[in-house]
């Protein structure tokens, strides 16, 4: 295999709801290429796409699979993405490497949940796109609704390239109106008939190709001029217009292809390989320090590591793209997040599961190699005269979590290796061990994203595994103030223990003035603060601790240890035994002994004394809320809003985006747990959602009383 030049170079990802034929269309551009000499199918499980064994026992693609094809002197880089929103960690990865996504539609049932999905991706992302409509050979595929459907969703950007003479079982022409010719091909698909188009087709073929060739003046100002002069444009101006408004998302081109039976797929790969821009014409990667870095195959080594996989038999495969300079075997690079050395040993051009080793890999190409020491997803690997690092992948929150155990007690030292092993094939598994829940929680995507955790884990782990309900991280607070005090003493031979402290505790609020008098019961107590330290708490809000003591009734080296004995009862509320926050303490007063008080003595005193004045503080309940936005076609809307309401939803707004409504929401964590699937039961699998911490909020008092009740019985059971 040839070495490609940066400018020879295109990087596109495949795109789609599960089902739309991402990758049957990927065999069948590897097998027009001449990568493979015979198609696959996803029944047999022998595609270059879908490879690993979870992915052939589900019938999905699961993980982002990279291969090349060579096209006319070019090479294309292509990622073929998995459809299902669990799985959107393969398409962002995939959309944040390459610089052209193909998102194909399924000829039955037009843009769907996945469409909209990854259109918007492309939109945040700013990446050019083409509509591929597939599957027109099924019985009920209208390919004129579907063009309605697609306009009204994306607007006139979206500009037929090509439409199909018939669609169903007889499909087998497409006219094509970038060339003004009839492709047409016998049952076995491959190489096409060209000729000239029938004059039944010549005026809607005219029609279709008057807007294209407007649509593509529209991106240049030349073109334009020519264009009113002489209502045409040639082959060659229009392809430049078409390729200068991809770059700038003005033109969505839509072609048609059926890649069950190879029809159409030539003529895509002819467009991809002669109009899609190239690695050096898309705006430039951004690094670390917000600098431009240019694909510029003469400027130092860097490259950037994007996706890692485990193979049996080979271990780590590591997936990277050349951000600057070239890559060859034997290089030593310098790995800029871990400060570790390594050398690059056989480098190859991307099959699926197979490699085609190279000589080098330029800026811009993407490519993979085994056997590294110290590498990691994210990673970026430079040689010695530069020092870059890429963090331009972000990924969507979680949306579905679950505790996660072993079976076998012995095994939860191998389960977190497995795990953390796991996340580097696919970042939104996210694995937490917490330590206020005393539990090992694994966020996903969705139930499917952690079913197939599950799978791996019990299949190619060895490791069975159970799921539990995550507990909900509950915190505890203070509505009004309170005044308590508390004296620790202990007498038992030798050396004793005394302790007093005495202590006021009111609810903070960022900004308040320092006090200066309370009044409890008729009693008036000035402060007179000397001290004042202010905590930021690991768990969210503060602590804010006063020291008002006067006359040396205690001394100001035992404050630290009052301040240890709050804080260890500010890390198990009184309530339900949840974190506290958002308390402000002012010890006022106390007593000491002479030769027994000591740090643990004032550090008991301190807590008891905490305890007693949160209990009469009117203590509450804090519950973590999230932002909700609900992605759901308008005749389910009914229906959302009604499940929303029982889940104790705050409806904050509506909107319209890309033919969906966008519904947005603040609703507490406890009622997300199982949302996910909930609204795929709703509305079919066509809404999707994005959730983000926002605050948290007193819960009410009925779920209050709820949840004492609950701890005060799991305490029982303990003792």
């Amino acid at each position: 295999m040839r070495v490609y030049q940066t400018n020879e170079i295109k990087n596109i990802a495949l795109l789609g709801s599960a089902g739309s034929g991402k990758t049957t269309l990927a065999e069948s551009m590897l097998y027009e290429a001449g990568i493979i000499k015979r198609r696959g199918t996803v029944e047999a499980k022998n595609t270059v796409s879908d490879y690993f064994p979870v992915e052939q026992e589900y019938g999905y693609s699961v993980f982002p699979t990279v291969f090349h094809v060579e096209w006319n002197n070019k090479k294309l880089n292509v990622i073929d993405c998995p459809g299902s929103d669990d799985f959107v960690g393969g398409a962002i990865t995939a959309l944040n490497v390459t610089d052209q996504a193909v998102i194909l539609i399924n000829g039955q049932y037009g843009p769907e949940v996945g469409t909209q999905n990854a259109f918007r991706y492309t939109d945040k992302l700013n990446k050019p796109v083409i509509f591929l409509v597939n599957q027109l050979d099924r019985e009920n595929c209208d390919f004129d609704t579907l063009m309605a459907s697609m306009r009204e969703i994306y607007g006139s950007k979206c500009v037929q390239i090509q439409y199909p003479i018939a669609t169903g079982p007889g499909f087998n022409a497409v006219i094509d109106v970038l060339l003004m010719k009839k492709y047409s091909w016998k049952p076995e698909g491959g190489a096409p008939t060209i000729e000239d188009i029938p004059a039944e087709e010549m005026e809607k073929a005219k029609e279709l190709h008057a807007a294209l060739v407007e649509a593509a003046a529209a991106n240049d100002d030349t073109l334009m001029e020519k264009f009113f002069e002489e209502e045409s444009l040639t082959e060659d101006e229009m392809r430049e217009g078409i390729r200068k408004g991809l770059v700038t998302r003005s033109i969505f081109p839509v072609f048609c292809v059926c890649a069950g039976k190879d029809m159409g797929v030539r003529r895509l790969m002819e467009f991809l390989g002669n109009v899609v821009p190239f690695v050096d014409e898309m705006p430039k990667i951004h690094n670390t320090r917000g600098e431009e870095v240019a694909p510029d195959a003469n400027g130092p080594e860097s490259i950037y590591f994007f996706k890692t996989g485990m193979e049996p038999h080979i271990g780590e495969v590591s997936y990277f793209k050349v951000m600057s300079g070239s890559i060859k075997p034997g290089d030593d690079l310098t790995n800029a997040d871990r400060g570790s050395k390594e050398r690059i040993g056989t480098i190859y051009a991307c099959a699926g599961a197979n490699r085609i080793a190279v000589d080098e890999l330029k800026a811009g190409d993407i490519g993979c190699t085994v056997k590294l020491k110290d590498v990691k997803t994210g990673n970026t690997l430079n040689s010695k005269e530069v020092e870059q690092r890429f963090d331009f992948i972000k990924y969507p929150n979680s949306k579905y979590s679950r505790a996660i155990r072993s079976v076998n007690e012995g095994e939860m030292e191998k389960l977190m290796a497995a795990l953390l092993k796991m996340r580097q094939e696919d970042p939104t598994w996210v694995v937490e061990q917490s330590k206020e829940l005393h539990q090992t929680i694994v966020h996903g995507q969705g139930e499917f994203h952690l079913r197939t955790l599950k799978w791996r884990l019990e299949n190619n782990e060895k490791i069975q595994v159970v799921f539990d309900e995550p507990k909900i991280p509950y915190r505890e607070t203070i509505t009004k103030t309170a005044r308590a005090d508390y004296r620790h003493k202990k007498q038992s031979g030798g050396a004793g223990q005394f302790g007093e402290v005495h202590l006021i505790v009111e609810p903070y609020a960022e900004g308040m003035p320092d006090p200066t008098v309370y009044k409890f019961n008729g009693q008036e107590f000035k402060m007179n603060i000397k001290s004042r330290e202010e905590v930021d708490l690991e768990w969210g809000g503060k602590l804010v601790f006063l020291n008002s003591v006067v006359g040396g009734a205690i001394d100001a080296r035992f404050m630290p240890a009052i301040l240890k004995g709050v804080m260890e009862r500010m890390e198990q509320g009184p309530l339900t035994g949840s974190y506290a926050r958002d308390v402000r303490v002012i010890v006022y007063d106390g007593k000491m002994h002479p030769v027994d008080s000591n740090e643990l003595s004032f550090m008991l005193a301190a807590r008891n004394a905490f305890s007693a004045a949160f209990k009469e503080a009117g203590p509450k309940i804090l519950e973590p809320i999230y932002d909700l936005e609900v992605y759901v076609p308008s005749d389910y809307m009914g229906d959302v809003m009604s499940d929303l309401q029982g889940r104790r939803a705050m409806i904050m707004g509506m909107d319209s985006e890309a033919g969906y409504q966008k519904l947005s929401a603040k609703i507490p964590l406890k009622e997300l747990s199982n949302y996910s699937i909930s609204l795929s039961s709703l509305t079919g699998g066509r809404a999707s959602f994005t959730t983000k911490f926002a605050s948290y909020e007193l819960v009410p008092n009925d779920i209050q009383q709820k949840l004492i009740a609950e701890h005060e019985a799991e305490l029982k059971d303990e003792d």
